[in-house]
């Protein structure tokens, strides 16, 4: 009972504590969350403050090739109280010094200053080192400083401390404040009032009228005045009932003699209605079962349609996906043998500019000895005569491998642009042609294979290059992988002529060729015979469809068993009559 009592007290206090604990725990972890984000961006200035400080030095060691003094460097910037781990990386990614922790890097190359967040509180800032020399920039590297939230907690921790703290102490204050005031204010009259309700009695209810001591003019004063009134209104009502039973015993005798009369005619007359009411049921239930069957029908053939229906769109769907799949496929079978000719150009690209970073790191070398020799006066005329006999040779070194880098990039450059592009324009085909068996040398520069082109050199043709980039590319990459297969010595020819505005080109090879039966499928989508090493059966399909579509043209293709594979293939020059 006496959890009765006090239950809507218990209640109250509860909701409203639980607000106002809920609400100082939000406002409490919003200034201890407000605190670290000031903190901690301070803490991202102080890092982004050290590169101002340090970068320079870094960037002088990193250019100078000094390894030690780029470590000695971040050991000094591990003693700092904000930096916990230190990275330096060189040009070529390779970490020069790793100090304290660290995380996962998210990309090798730095082109501008970011902070970043890593799991466990971890968060870095990374910046490239950049040196000037002559006007110009070089990345010789980058930094990267990690900091955690272990340094910001140490700078917050009294005042998190005191936030905490004060929170509490107003907590308890006010918890202690509503309980005195709910149990003066309604514990205790609510108490007294369920103790007065519950000695209630029916029999003399003008003695359970409510008498409360002490009780201010509040919502409780009314309670018990409208309860003393529902006690008023009951005892009147106690009067009234009396005189209203005595009536009823009266209407109740003169209500049962009408009942009988009315039970004796209700009698006949149910007698009649029920041959009616059997009459009736059997008629609805030969409708019931007529609508029965008739809406079994209409179910049926709605299902059937619907379920064409579904046919019909799955169908639909199927087809409109396979042309989207048979899409994706064939751009991506162009950019991997893009990828290709990328992959072979920049190792042959890497030689010759190999070779010119030494040549050029050998004359800066020499530049600085006559430099030195000329400011401590000690240099001779044979030093001199040395030092321009070196320099002419150097000079004549890096030209020589700057050029072959430039050619080999020019022949990949225009290749590579119209592979990727549907652009038509007017070109020389004997020159792109040059340019593509370029792109394509290092494809088979490990073997003793030769292509040989011969084509008019004044002949002009209107077209998308690219689609001559991928149809050549296609039938050499074919020729490399299917019909050398077991020779080091294959020969490739392409005979190029020019009849009646319509270009003729004539694909041979001395390969394995192909059987009658697998020639019938040769520009089908995905026919392969290179199937369980990862052929895609796409290149001849590509070819075609770049012939008979892009080009206008018709293709042809001729071959037998250890007699090689030929390719006819006649197009428009696209330059009119």
């Amino acid at each position: 009972m006496k959890a009765i009592k006090t239950g809507l007290s218990k209640k109250l206090l509860t909701r409203v504590l639980s607000v106002y604990f809920i609400l100082t725990v939000i406002v409490t972890v919003g200034q201890i969350f407000t605190e670290y984000l000031s903190t901690k961006n301070h803490v991202e200035g102080e890092l982004q403050t050290l590169k101002n400080t340090f970068s320079s030095s870094l960037t002088r060691a990193l250019w100078e090739l000094n390894t030690e003094q780029a470590r000695s460097i971040a050991e000094g910037l591990l003693e700092l109280p904000i930096v916990e781990g230190v990275q330096v990386r060189g040009e070529n990614g390779n970490f020069v010094a790793e100090f304290g922790i660290k995380a996962q890097r998210t990309s090798n190359t730095v082109q501008e200053a970011v902070i970043e967040d890593h799991s466990g509180g971890l968060f870095s800032y990374t910046f490239p080192l950049i040196f000037k020399f002559a006007g110009r920039e070089s990345t010789v590297g980058d930094v990267t400083l990690y900091s955690s939230f272990d340094t910001i907690f140490g700078r917050i921790e009294v005042g998190i401390f005191f936030l905490i703290g004060n929170a509490i102490l107003k907590t308890t204050f006010l918890v202690f404040l509503f309980m005195t005031a709910f149990r003066n204010m309604l514990s205790e009259p609510l108490g007294e009032i369920t103790q007065q309700m519950e000695s209630f009695d029916p029999q003399h209810p003008e003695d359970s009228k409510l008498v409360i001591r002490k009780v201010d003019e509040c919502e409780i004063l009314q309670l018990k005045e409208s309860y003393n009134q529902v006690i008023d209104d009951l005892i009147a009502s106690h009067s009234k009932l009396k005189g209203t039973q005595e009536q009823l015993r009266h209407a109740n005798k003169k209500l049962d003699d009408q009942n009988l009369i009315l039970e004796q005619e209700v009698a006949k007359k149910t007698a009649s209605l029920s041959q009616i009411m059997l009459d009736l049921e059997q008629q609805k239930d030969e409708l019931i079962a007529n609508q029965r069957e008739l809406r079994q029908e209409i179910e049926n053939r709605r299902y059937i349609e619907d379920e064409l229906r579904k046919r019909n769109d799955e169908i639909a769907s199927s087809m409109e996906h396979l042309q989207l799949a048979k899409d994706q496929l064939v751009d991506s079978e162009r950019m991997a043998s893009l990828g290709g000719l990328v992959a072979g150009i920049a190792h042959d690209v890497n030689t010759p500019l190999g070779v010119s970073v030494t040549a050029a790191s050998f004359l800066q070398e020499r530049l600085n000895n006559v430099k030195s020799n000329f400011e401590d006066k000690s240099l001779t005329t044979k030093n001199m005569a040395n030092f321009i006999d070196e320099a002419e040779q150097t000079t004549h070194l890096l030209l020589t491998n700057l050029n072959r880098a430039s050619e080999l990039i020019a022949s990949f450059k225009q290749v590579a642009v119209d592979q990727t592009s549907d652009a038509v324009r007017e070109f020389n085909l004997n020159d792109y042609l040059a340019e593509i068996v370029q792109s394509l040398k290092p494809s088979f520069k490990q073997t003793h294979h030769v292509i040989k082109v011969n084509c008019p050199p004044d002949l002009v043709i209107r077209c998308a290059p690219g689609a001559i980039a991928q149809i050549v590319t296609n039938m050499v990459m074919n020729s490399l992988v299917h019909g050398f297969e077991s020779t080091n010595e294959g020969v490739i020819s392409l005979e190029i002529t020019q009849a009646n505005n319509e270009v003729a080109m004539l694909y041979q090879d001395n390969g394995k060729g192909l059987s009658e039966s697998h020639l019938e499928k040769l520009f089908d989508a995905f026919f392969t015979t290179k199937r369980e090493d990862g052929g895609s059966g796409l290149g001849t399909h590509i070819i075609y469809n770049l012939v008979t579509q892009s080009l206008s043209g018709h293709i042809e293709a001729r071959s037998e068993p250890y007699q090689g594979l030929t390719y006819s293939i006649h197009f428009p020059t696209g330059l009119g009559a």
